[in-house]
């Protein structure tokens, strides 16, 4: 079984530019070792003393405050992105350049790397279980990986394209850049039912990656600097997340690409947010906008 990872195209792009004669030439072989160097973390960050990145009471507009900022591989075309047990796995897109990563998060360091053959465009990811699911573009296959080595399961078939995955313990919830949520049985990966996401009637569309927080859905705009949230029952949008500004214009470079990845951990009520070819990983705290 070949493997892959995560999100739609580039910015800029549509589907019918990314083609094989442009896509990327530096694919990585399966199990070669990154070739990135993170910078050194530094242990001493400005923080705040208020407990938490999600209070109890979220109002429908919020924005961010940075509690601490932690590197990332600036050549990850991130695409989907989780917290488990003190690691982010993330999934990274692009034909040639997809994979399935394990990462320390106070180092960005690449501690298991797993690569997509070049066919294949990863996008989103869950962890079910024991198990780690990823998603791909236009392929309309997933890829189902042991957890501890990240060996290959089994792959599945869905008729949409694959964008963002979550899950709310009894459902998969996947995106497919339109205003649709869909939920899929994590044991035969069949469609049981849809829902529409709508803003006051608005069918809110170009939902990305995605991450299931007490209770609601947490959802990337693409090329938008905004996360949406929604109730999974009813497609409503609860609010909106502004996070313009997040990654510094000094640390932007021509590669950088839009905001994308959202990781939340319920034990400490940490979330974080990345982008694709971001050099940074953000712990925010949301306090509503002014």
């Amino acid at each position: 079984m070949v493997l892959i990872s995560q999100d739609g195209p580039p910015i800029g792009s549509t589907p019918d530019d990314i083609t094989p004669e442009n896509k990327p030439t530096n694919k990585l072989t399966p199990q070669m070792e990154p070739t990135y160097s993170p910078s050194p973390y530094d242990p001493t960050p400005e923080t705040t003393t208020s407990p938490g990145s999600i209070p109890d009471e979220l109002t429908s507009q919020m924005t961010f405050e940075i509690i601490q900022t932690y590197p990332h591989d600036p050549q990850a075309f991130t695409q989907g992105l989780v917290i488990y047990e003190g690691y982010f796995y993330e999934s990274t897109g692009l034909y040639g350049q997809s994979s399935l990563r394990k990462v320390e998060i106070n180092t960005g360091r690449v501690l298991q790397q797993s690569d997509l053959s070049s066919e294949y465009f990863g996008e989103g990811l869950t962890i079910w279980e024991d198990s780690l699911i990823q998603l791909t573009w236009r392929e309309n296959t997933g890829f189902v990986y042991n957890l501890d080595d990240f060996s290959p399961i089994e792959q599945f078939s869905y008729p949409n394209e694959g964008w963002g995955l979550t899950h709310d313990g009894t459902h998969l919830i996947q995106s497919d850049g339109t205003a649709t949520l869909s939920f899929l049985d994590p044991k035969t990966y069949q469609m049981t039912e849809t829902i529409t996401v709508t803003d006051q009637d608005s069918e809110i569309d170009q939902l990305n990656e995605l991450e299931y927080i007490r209770g609601e859905v947490y959802a990337n705009i693409w090329q938008t600097d905004d996360i949406v949230r929604i109730n999974p029952q009813t497609g409503a949008v609860l609010g909106w997340i502004d996070l313009t500004g997040i990654l510094p214009e000094d640390s932007m470079t021509i590669n950088t690409d839009v905001l994308n990845g959202i990781a939340y951990d319920p034990e400490s009520n940490r979330l974080f947010v990345t982008g694709k070819n971001w050099p940074n990983v953000f712990e925010i705290r949301l306090v509503p906008q002014p």
